[in-house]
C-alpha cells in the first residue's frame, strides 16, 4: 500500500490521465442516460444539465436564454451573456437566446465534444482537438484556427484559453494584465477563465492564476488538494477533494459565502454568484438573485440515476471509494 503522502500524487497522476481522456473525447458513447449533472452561471442566469439530458434554466429570460426545456439528449451546457449553448450526445449544438454578434450560428457544427460561451462567443472543441468558434472576434479571441492537440476550451469577453493534452495551455486574445501569460504552464489539467484572469488545476491539486490581481483573486498559491476550479468576473473558487470549497477575490453580493458547503461534486462561477452541485444531485447556490438566477433550491440534478461523475472530476468519486 502507498503511504499517505504518495497517495495524493497518485490519485491526481490518474485524474490527469483520465481527464484528458474524458475531456478530449468524452461524449463518444454518450446517451441521454449518461450526461453528467453540471451546474453553469451566465451574467443573469443560470442553468443545469440533469442526468436525464435534459436541461433546467432560471433568472433573466428577456433573450429567451432560459428556454430549454424543449431539449433532449444533452450532455454539456455553456451558459454564455444571453444566451444558452447545449451539447447533443450526436455531437451537434443547440442554443437559444440573443444571436448577438453571430454567437449562435453553430447549427452546422458536427463532432463537438465539449462546449463554451462568453457574453458574445461559443467555442466548440471537435472530437480531433480542433477549435471552432462563433461571434464576435474583437481581441483575436477568436483566433484558434491553428490550434491542435486540444483537451478543453475556457472562454471569456477577452479571451480564449485552450488545454492541451501535454498539460500546457495555449491562449488569444486580449493580454490586458497579463492574462495570457500561460506559456510556461506546465502539467494542468484543468483550464478556466474570468474576464480577467485565468485559472489552471495542476495533477497535484496546486493551482495556478495569471490576470489581474484586484480584489485577491489570483490568492490561490496556498491552495491544496483541489479537484476542480472556476473563475468569476471577480472571483475564484477551488472544490477540494473533501467536497468543501474554497473562494477568493470580491465578497460583493456574498457570492464567496461557501465556508458552509459540503459534499460538493462540482461548483460554478459566474459574474456575481456562485454554485455548487451536491452529489445527492441537490443544488447550492450564493450570490446575486434580483433575476431568480440562484432560485435553484428545488432543483433535482439526479433523473433518474445517481451522479458518477462530474464533467471536469473524472475520478473523484473513485479516489473517494479507496
Amino acid at each position: 500500500m502507498n503511504n499517505k503522502n504518495n497517495k495524493p500524487t497518485a490519485a491526481y497522476f490518474i485524474k490527469f490521465f483520465m481527464l484528458v481522456m474524458v475531456l478530449y473525447q468524452p461524449f463518444t458513447y454518450a446517451s441521454a442516460s449518461s450526461a453528467n449533472p453540471y451546474v453553469v452561471a451566465g451574467i443573469r442566469h443560470t442553468v443545469g444539465l440533469k442526468s436525464d439530458g435534459l436541461v433546467l434554466a432560471t433568472g433573466l429570460n428577456q433573450q429567451g436564454q432560459c428556454n430549454v426545456g424543449s431539449w433532449r439528449d444533452i450532455v454539456q451546457v455553456a451558459a454564455g451573456g444571453y444566451f444558452t449553448v447545449g451539447l447533443k450526445s450526436d455531437g451537434r449544438v443547440v442554443a437559444a437566446g440573443s444571436n448577438l454578434f453571430g454567437s449562435l450560428n453553430i447549427s452546422s457544427w458536427t463532432n463537438i465534444a465539449q462546449v463554451a460561451a462568453s457574453k458574445y462567443t461559443t467555442v466548440g472543441l471537435k472530437y480531433d482537438g480542433s477549435v471552432v468558434t462563433a461571434g464576435w472576434n474583437r481581441f483575436g479571441r477568436l483566433n484558434v484556427s491553428s490550434w491542435t492537440d486540444i483537451v478543453q476550451v475556457a472562454a471569456s469577453d477577452y479571451h480564449t484559453v485552450g488545454l492541451k493534452s501535454d498539460g500546457t495551455v495555449v491562449a488569444v486574445g486580449s493580454n490586458l494584465f497579463g492574462r495570457l501569460n500561460v506559456n510556461n504552464w506546465t502539467d494542468i489539467v484543468q483550464v478556466v477563465v474570468g474576464d480577467y484572469h485565468t485559472v489552471g488545476l495542476k495533477s497535484d491539486g496546486t493551482v495556478v492564476a495569471v490576470g489581474s490581481k484586484t480584489y485577491g483573486r489570483l490568492n490561490v498559491s496556498s491552495w491544496t488538494d483541489i479537484v476542480q476550479v472556476a473563475a468569476g468576473t471577480y472571483h475564484t473558487v477551488g472544490l477540494k477533494l473533501d467536497g468543501t470549497v474554497l473562494a477568493v477575490g470580491s465578497s460583493f453580493l456574498g457570492k464567496l459565502n461557501v465556508n458552509s458547503w459540503t459534499d460538493i461534486t462540482q461548483a460554478n462561477a459566474g459574474v456575481y454568484n456562485t454554485l455548487g452541485l451536491k452529489s445527492d444531485g441537490r443544488v447550492v447556490a450564493v450570490g446575486y438573485n434580483d433575476n431568480g438566477e440562484t432560485n435553484v433550491f428545488d432543483w433535482e440534478m439526479i433523473s433518474p440515476h445517481a451522479i458518477t461523475k462530474t464533467t471536469f472530476l473524472p475520478l473523484k468519486d473513485q479516489y473517494m471509494r479507496k
